[in-house]
């Protein structure tokens, strides 16, 4: 498991953290354990379930930027790692307009591409090809960012990143 994910009080996700954070964060009662991988950590007066969610025991209020520029990782991420043309599995990054033509590098204008949709594309508009985008690009979730620190998102995560599995206070 890459760590463990951190909620806020609200249930939100805020970051991802190394089990021996999580660990020290619920020594210090500073957190609750949601979810646990199944394993235990053992001292030699102390034995406590592996962490994998955790929530926050008092509200934390985070300032979020405003905008964060677009990056490979996060693309890949916010397309599930497919191709916004035909589906099939994404390698490359297709700017839809492209910048030879004006086209600007926003969160709007990139999407995943496979080599070939991307090669059948090259630098043309959309409309001049026979590609068609499976959907709208734009800015990634919150979730997303979840997923670009932890690099896979376990199962028992899912429930807390998905809109639907957000609580409410």
């Amino acid at each position: 498991m890459s760590g463990v994910l951190v909620l806020n009080a609200t249930y939100e996700p805020l970051a991802v953290v190394s089990v021996r954070r999580a660990v020290c964060l619920v020594l210090d009662a500073k957190v609750e354990t949601l979810e646990a991988t199944g394993r235990q950590i053992r001292s030699e007066r102390l034995a406590l379930p592996e962490p994998s969610v955790v929530r926050l025991a008092r509200y934390v209020r985070v300032p979020r930027p405003r905008h964060r520029a677009p990056n490979r990782r996060a693309v890949f991420a916010r397309d599930r790692h497919r191709c916004q043309y035909c589906g099939r599995p994404a390698e490359t990054l297709d700017h839809v307009v492209p910048r030879s033509r004006g086209g600007t590098h926003t969160w709007e204008n990139l999407v995943a591409a496979c080599r070939r949709c991307n090669a059948a594309k090259r630098d043309r508009l959309l409309a001049d090809t026979p590609l068609v985008l499976r959907r709208r690009p734009g800015p990634p979730a919150p979730s997303t960012w979840i997923e670009v620190l932890a690099g896979r998102i376990p199962e028992s995560w899912w429930r807390y990143l998905s809109p639907a599995g957000l609580r409410s206070a």
